[in-house]
C-alpha cells in the first residue's frame, strides 16, 4: 500500500488506493462508485498543506494529468487553468498569453486548485487571497455529474464554491478573472523591530508588504514590491538585502530550501497588531530558546466567499514557523489562543486545532454555507473523519 506524505514530512498516510486517472469520464465513474459503497473520495494538489485535509483510508485522488491553460481571453481578462497545474505551472503558462494572477503566497509549489480551494493568500492590503480569481468552474459533485457555475448564472454558490477545501466536489477547470501580464520590482531590508513598527502604516501603502519577524534578534526583513505605476519607497533606515525585478509570476513568490510546519491565523486588521505584540512578549518570553523561526505579518484584502478566512473583514495574518521534524503543537498550542482572544480565523491549509463547534461561530454565513455543500455531496463522499469534524457540527 503507498504512502501520501506532506511536503513537511508531518503528515503521512496510506489510502486504500492512489489514483491519477486520465479523464473526467473516469473521475465521474469513480465518485460514484465511491459513492455507491460508502467510501470517501480526496483529492492530492502538491502536499504543502500541513492539515490533513486530504487524509483517507479509502481513494485519494491525482489530477496530474489536467494541465495546459485554455481559452485565454485579453478582453476579458480570464482564462481556464485545469486542476492539476500548481501556481508556478499556471503563472507561467499565462505569462505566454499576456495575463497574470493579482497574487501569489509566499511559495509556488501549491496546486492553484489547493491553494483556492484553502484560501492562501499573498499579501497586499488592497490584494485579496487567491480564490477571489475564481470567476467560475467545471467540477464533479458527490453524485458524480459534471457541473458548471460561474459568477453570473449563480452568484451565491460561487460565494460557497471559493473557498471550500474539496468538500462539494472535485474541481476540474478553474475560469479566473485575471490581469493584464506585469513587472515586479522587489526589494528586501534589514531593519529595527522599533523602524518596523514606527513605519508599519506607511509601508503598508505599498503594492505587497510584508514582514518576518526574528524572535532571538529582534530584528525584520521587510519585503516591498510595486509596479512601476508606483514609487518604490527609500529605506533610509534599513540595511538592503535584495533587489529583483521581473515578471510578476517569477517576482512574487521565493523559493524554500529548509522545510518547516506553520499555523496561520487570519485577524482583524484593527486587531492584529495588539495581538502582534501579545504574541511577540510571549516568544521572547517562553520560546525564543527553543524555537528559532521568525514570524511573518502579511495583510490581505477583504472577500465575499462565506467560509474565506478573510470574509467581510480587512485582514492581517500572523504565521508561526517550526523547523520539520522538531515537536512545535506545544509552542503552536501556547500561542493558538491568543490568536482566539483577538478574533482570529485559521488558515485552512495550516495547523490548529479548531472544530466544528467553534468554527461556526467565527463564521456568520456558517449555515449558508453546509446548506449548499449538502446540496452537492448528500451522501458525503466527500467528508472524511476529519472534514466531519470541520463541517459536521449537527452530529
Amino acid at each position: 500500500m503507498e504512502v501520501f506524505k506532506n511536503w513537511s514530512g508531518s503528515m503521512s498516510f496510506k489510502p486504500g488506493q492512489i489514483i491519477a486517472l486520465e479523464s473526467e469520464e473516469q473521475l465521474c465513474e469513480l465518485v460514484k462508485k465511491a459513492t455507491s459503497e460508502g467510501k470517501k473520495v480526496r483529492v492530492a494538489g502538491a502536499g504543502h498543506s500541513s492539515s490533513p485535509l486530504v487524509h483517507t483510508k479509502d481513494y485519494l485522488l491525482s489530477l496530474k494529468h489536467f494541465r495546459g491553460v485554455e481559452d485565454p481571453d485579453l478582453k476579458t481578462k480570464r482564462a481556464t487553468v485545469p486542476a492539476g497545474m500548481t501556481v508556478k505551472e499556471a503563472g507561467k503558462d499565462l505569462y505566454r498569453y499576456g495575463l497574470a494572477m493579482h497574487n501569489t503566497g509566499d511559495v509556488d509549489v501549491q496546486t492553484l486548485a489547493g491553494a483556492i480551494g484553502t484560501g492562501t493568500h499573498g499579501t497586499g492590503k488592497e490584494l485579496p487571497n487567491l480564490s477571489a480569481m475564481l470567476y467560475g468552474l467545471r467540477m464533479i459533485n458527490g453524485k458524480g455529474e459534471i457541473v458548471e457555475i460561474n459568477r453570473e448564472n449563480d452568484p451565491e454558490t460561487m460565494q460557497a464554491l471559493q473557498v471550500s477545501m474539496g468538500s462539494c466536489g472535485i474541481f476540474l477547470k478553474m475560469r479566473l478573472q485575471l490581469e493584464p501580464a506585469y513587472q515586479l520590482y522587489r526589494k528586501e531590508y534589514c531593519v529595527s523591530f522599533k523602524d518596523c513598527m514606527q513605519n508599519f502604516e506607511e509601508l503598508k501603502k505599498n503594492r505587497n508588504f510584508d514582514f518576518y519577524w526574528y524572535p532571538r534578534t529582534d530584528l525584520c526583513k521587510i519585503r516591498i514590491m510595486n509596479t512601476d505605476k508606483e514609487k518604490m519607497p527609500h529605506i533610509s533606515y534599513g540595511s538592503p538585502e535584495l533587489e529583483r525585478e521581473g515578471p510578476s509570476h517569477e517576482i512574487l513568490p521565493r523559493s524554500r530550501d529548509l522545510k518547516f510546519d506553520e499555523m496561520e491565523y487570519v485577524l482583524p486588521q484593527e486587531k492584529a497588531m495588539e495581538c502582534f505584540y501579545e504574541v511577540r512578549k510571549q516568544v521572547k518570553e517562553k520560546w525564543r530558546r527553543t524555537v528559532a523561526w521568525r514570524l511573518l505579518i502579511r495583510t490581505i484584502k477583504k472577500d465575499d466567499a462565506l467560509i474565506s478566512p478573510m470574509s467581510g473583514r480587512e485582514s492581517v495574518t500572523i504565521s508561526l514557523h517550526h523547523n520539520a521534524g522538531l515537536r512545535f503543537w506545544d509552542y503552536f498550542k501556547a500561542i493558538e489562543p491568543l490568536f482566539l482572544k483577538y478574533g482570529g480565523r485559521p488558515h485552512w491549509g495550516k495547523k490548529h486545532t479548531l472544530k466544528a463547534g467553534t468554527l461556526k461561530e467565527l463564521y456568520p454565513h456558517w449555515d449558508r454555507f453546509q446548506k449548499i455543500r449538502k446540496k452537492f455531496d448528500p451522501e458525503s463522499t466527500f467528508l472524511t473523519p476529519y472534514m466531519n469534524e470541520l463541517f459536521n457540527f449537527e452530529k
